[in-house]
C-alpha cells in the first residue's frame, strides 16, 4: 500500500472500490470538488460542547445558545423516523457539523476567496446576478454564507434580504420575534438537530406593500466529505408584499454520505404572497432531510414550487398552516428518482380557519429503479367550514424495475367542505414511441418529448431560464432510460 498526502496507508482495492461506487452515480455535472483544509481539520459528531462552541464562534446571545441546547436534548432523545424513506443506516457521528470556509460575507464577488469564487462561476451564479435575472444573490458554502447581495432600488425601500448569521446580529429584535415560531425546535428530529446545529442560510423582510417583482436567488453548496449542512431561512412577506425566493443545491460525488438538513420557516401576513422555489440536484450521496413550513395569515397565499432531482434519499414536504379565513396555500412538486435514489416527498395543508383553499399537484418520475412517494396530509379542523383542497398525484414509471407509492391522509372534521383527489399511474408506451417515430421524430427525442409532457405544469410555473435547466436536468437524468 502507497502513503497518502496525510501519511495514511492509501488500499489500492479499496480505492478501486470507491471509485466504481462513484461510476455508478452517472455523468453528474456538478460533482467537482475543491481544495477542502477546512473541511479535512473539522472534526465530526456533535454534542453539547459542539453546540456550544458554534454558538461562541457566531459570538451569539444567550437565548441562542440556550435555545441550540435545548434542541440539541431533543434530537438526542428522538429515535430516527422509521415512516418514510430507509434512513437507518444515518450514523450522526460520521457528519462534520460546522466548517467555516470564510470568515465574512463578501459584497462582491471580487472579495469571495478565489477557489469559492471559481465554484460559483463554473454554478453560473455571478453571471445570472450579471444579466440581471435575480433581484439579489446570496451563495452558501458548507456552513457560511460566502456572498450576499441585493439591488440598491430593494433595499432602499427596506427590504432586507442577508444571510441568517448577519441578520441576528444586525437585527436582533425582528429575528428573535420570528425565529422558532414557524418551526418549532422539537418540532421532529431533523428540525432539532437544524435548531441545534444551523449556520447560514437566508433572512428576509419585505415591508408592507412592498413587491421583489424578480426573484431573490439563494444557493447552496456543499464540498468536503462528510459534511452536514444545516441552513436557516427566515421569510417575513408583510401585509399586502409580495416576494419569490429561489433556491439551488449541489454537491460533489464522494463515495461517503453527506447530511442536509435545513429549516425553512416562512410568515405570510394579511394580503400578502410568497412563492418559494426550489431546484434540489444534490449529488446521490447526500441526505436531504428537510422541514419547509409556512404561516398564512388572512387573504395570503403561499406557493411551493419544488423540484426534487438529485440525492440519495429525499424526505421533503412543504407545508402550509392557513391561519385566517381567506388563505390560500399550493405546492406544486417534482420528483424524479433514478437508480439507487429514494423521493419520498409531499405536501402538507392545514386549515385552521373557515373559506381557506389548498391546491396540491405531484409529480414523480422513476427509472433505472428508483423509488419515488408521494406522502401528503390535507386537515381541516372542526369550525374551518366552506374550505376547497383538491390533491393531485401522477407518477411516470419509466421500467418494470421502479417503483412509486402514494400515502395520501385525509382528515375532514367538517361537513361543509370541498375536497377531492386522485391519483395515476402511467408508462412511456411504445404506442406514444410509434406514433411520434412514425412522424420521423427519433427515439431519444420521442421519449424526451413525452417527459417534457409530463413535467410541463412544474416548469411553466419556473422563471423561464430555470424552466431550461429544470428540462435539461431532466434530460440529462433521462439519457439511455428507453430504449
Amino acid at each position: 500500500m502507497d502513503p497518502s498526502p496525510s501519511g495514511k496507508k492509501v488500499n489500492p482495492e479499496k480505492l478501486e472500490q470507491d471509485s466504481r461506487l462513484i461510476s455508478q452515480f452517472g455523468d453528474y455535472g456538478y460533482g467537482w470538488h475543491d481544495a477542502d483544509p477546512e473541511g479535512r481539520e473539522a472534526p465530526r459528531g456533535i454534542d453539547e460542547e459542539t453546540v456550544r462552541r458554534i454558538s461562541e464562534d457566531k459570538g451569539e446571545p444567550a437565548w441562542m445558545t440556550d435555545m441550540r441546547l435545548k434542541a440539541y436534548r431533543a434530537f438526542a432523545k428522538r429515535p430516527i423516523p422509521t415512516w418514510g424513506a430507509d434512513i437507518s443506516e444515518l450514523d450522526f457521528d460520521e457528519f462534520k457539523y460546522y466548517v467555516k470556509a470564510s470568515d465574512k460575507v463578501a459584497t462582491s464577488w471580487g472579495q469571495v476567496p478565489e477557489n469559492i469564487r471559481e465554484t460559483y462561476e463554473k454554478l453560473g451564479i455571478p453571471e445570472a446576478e450579471k444579466k440581471r435575472l435575480v433581484a439579489g444573490v446570496a451563495a452558501q458554502y458548507e456552513s457560511e454564507v460566502v456572498y450576499n447581495s441585493i439591488r440598491s432600488e430593494l433595499a432602499e425601500k427596506g427590504v432586507i434580504f442577508l444571510d441568517t448569521d448577519t441578520a441576528l446580529k444586525e437585527h436582533p429584535e425582528l429575528f428573535k420575534k420570528y425565529f422558532g415560531t414557524v418551526v418549532g425546535l422539537d418540532d421532529n428530529k431533523f428540525a432539532s438537530l437544524n435548531t441545534a446545529a444551523w449556520s447560514g442560510g437566508s433572512f428576509v423582510y419585505v415591508p408592507k406593500g412592498v413587491e421583489v417583482s424578480i426573484p431573490l436567488q439563494a444557493y447552496f453548496r456543499i464540498n468536503t466529505p462528510n459534511m452536514g449542512q444545516f441552513e436557516r431561512t427566515l421569510i417575513i412577506a408583510d401585509e399586502g408584499s409580495y416576494v419569490h425566493y429561489v433556491e439551488g443545491c449541489t454537491a460533489p460525488i464522494y463515495a461517503t454520505d453527506s447530511l442536509h438538513a435545513a429549516v425553512v420557516e416562512i410568515i405570510v401576513e394579511r394580503g400578502a404572497k410568497c412563492r418559494y422555489t426550489t431546484i434540489q440536484n444534490w449529488s446521490t450521496n447526500v441526505y436531504n432531510l428537510t422541514t419547509q413550513r409556512a404561516l398564512v395569515k388572512e387573504g395570503g397565499e403561499m406557493e411551493w414550487v419544488d423540484g426534487n432531482i438529485g440525492s440519495k434519499t429525499t424526505m421533503k414536504y412543504p407545508s402550509c398552516v392557513l391561519m385566517e379565513p381567506g388563505a390560500k396555500g399550493s405546492v406544486l412538486s417534482l420528483s424524479l428518482a433514478a437508480a439507487g435514489q429514494w423521493q419520498d416527498t409531499g405536501a402538507k395543508m392545514i386549515h385552521l380557519a373557515p373559506h381557506t383553499s389548498s391546491t396540491i399537484v405531484a409529480k414523480s418520475i422513476s427509472r433505472g429503479g428508483g423509488r419515488c412517494a408521494y406522502r401528503g396530509l390535507v386537515k381541516i379542523v372542526k369550525g374551518a367550514d366552506e374550505c376547497k383542497s383538491s390533491v393531485s398525484c401522477d407518477t411516470l414509471l419509466v421500467d418494470e424495475i421502479s417503483r412509486s407509492d402514494t400515502f395520501p391522509t385525509m382528515d375532514i372534521s367538517e361537513n361543509r367542505v370541498e375536497m377531492s383527489h386522485e391519483a395515476t399511474v402511467s408508462k412511456i408506451s411504445s404506442d406514444q414511441l410509434f406514433y411520434l417515430r412514425s412522424r420521423g421524430i427519433e427515439e431519444k427525442e420521442a421519449s424526451a418529448m413525452i417527459v417534457r409532457g409530463f413535467i410541463e405544469p412544474v416548469s411553466n410555473e419556473l422563471p423561464m431560464e430555470y424552466a431550461l435547466e429544470l428540462n435539461r436536468l431532466i434530460e440529462l437524468q433521462m439519457e439511455g432510460a428507453v430504449g
